[in-house]
């Protein structure tokens, strides 16, 4: 079985007991959090679509660490003008496992 849910304006396709990196969330580490916003549910038989969410449906899961992801160099350049410019950035993510689909 496996769901769309929407986490913090991301969509994600989730299947119960996997590992996944989101946005990070506000939320304690080993606590678990529900996403009420899913958009489509599904098994290899038949798919239920929401509009714009799935009724009575709702994705459990548990946060496993908080963590930021690789560095990212941003370099921007204007030729003939001796412009340039360079920057980082690092995202902070959350690591959930999805413990239930209902």
């Amino acid at each position: 079985m496996f769901a769309v849910v929407d986490i913090l304006g991301h969509q994600f396709k989730v299947t119960e007991n996997e590992t996944y990196y989101v946005p990070k969330l506000n939320q304690e580490v080993n606590s678990e959090v529900t996403f009420d916003s899913v958009l489509m549910i599904g098994d290899e038989k038949k798919v239920k679509i929401g509009h714009p969410t799935v009724k009575d449906s709702k994705v459990t899961a548990k946060i496993l660490e908080h963590l930021r992801d690789d560095k990212v160099t941003v370099f921007k350049k204007k030729r003939r003008i001796s412009y340039q410019k360079s920057g980082t950035h690092r995202q902070h993510l959350t690591r959930i496992e999805i413990i239930e689909i209902a």
